[in-house]
């Protein structure tokens, strides 16, 4: 079953988003790379996902995808806690971002902007 998730995230250091931006691709993190797919995350699952992988790091951006946005390449496979993640499964066009917000922190938590999950129309980056 596919989730009917509106949007999906990504985080990664602001430094390896701005590359991809200038390349026109991204590639993932080393994990992502060693995985064989993009790690993307649900909604309900990006705020889980920040504390366990990137607790205390500074210098990250979350950036929205629409799901609509994205491929065949995105699937949506159990995992952490049997949740259906997003993963993608070829490099990412960085023009599909509709969103990009930098993740300040809180201590070692990040602080997640309030308009995350609201609607709005594709943004430059």
């Amino acid at each position: 079953m596919t989730p009917t998730a509106h949007f999906i995230y990504k985080i990664c250091p602001e430094q390896d988003w701005h590359v991809a931006t200038d390349k026109g691709i991204y590639t993932g993190t080393q994990l992502d790379i060693e995985d064989g797919f993009i790690h993307l995350s649900p909604p309900e699952a990006v705020v889980a996902t920040a504390a366990k992988h990137f607790a205390g790091q500074d210098g990250l951006v979350l950036v929205r995808f629409l799901v609509a946005d994205l491929s065949a390449a995105l699937k949506w496979e159990a995992s952490r806690d049997d949740i259906l993640f997003p993963h993608f499964y070829a490099p990412l066009d960085p023009r599909l971002a509709d969103r990009v917000w930098p993740l300040a922190l809180n201590g070692r938590k990040h602080i997640f902007p309030e308009d995350m999950t609201i609607e709005t129309p594709h943004q430059e980056q």
